[in-house]
């Protein structure tokens, strides 16, 4: 695990989702619950993708929606709704 709290740096997490669909509306809900429960300063931003289409070829979207840590790199990728919260934190390499 990194440890950016030592360093002073939020984790950046940018959520990729297209409009307010259940799968959306779920992985928002989880990804705050995820922030409010692990230790650790988190910057989030949500992308709509249907306000901003472009931006999937961009930041190489494919699927959605997309959680990506940008900060620290490496940049990883998760799918889904990120209802399991082991698999999101492990494989993000966030919290504990």
């Amino acid at each position: 695990m990194e440890n950016t709290e030592a360093i002073g740096e939020p984790l950046k997490l940018v959520l990729y989702i297209a409009g307010q669909t259940p799968k959306s509306v779920a992985a928002i809900e989880n990804l705050e619950r995820i922030c409010a429960s692990t230790p650790g300063r988190y910057a989030v931003e949500v992308i709509d993708l249907k306000a901003s289409p472009q931006l999937a070829r961009e930041h190489n979207i494919v699927a959605i929606p997309t959680l990506v840590r940008q900060l620290p790199v490496p940049i990883r990728k998760i799918i889904g709704d990120l209802s399991d919260k082991e698999k999101v934190l492990v494989h993000l390499k966030i919290g504990n």
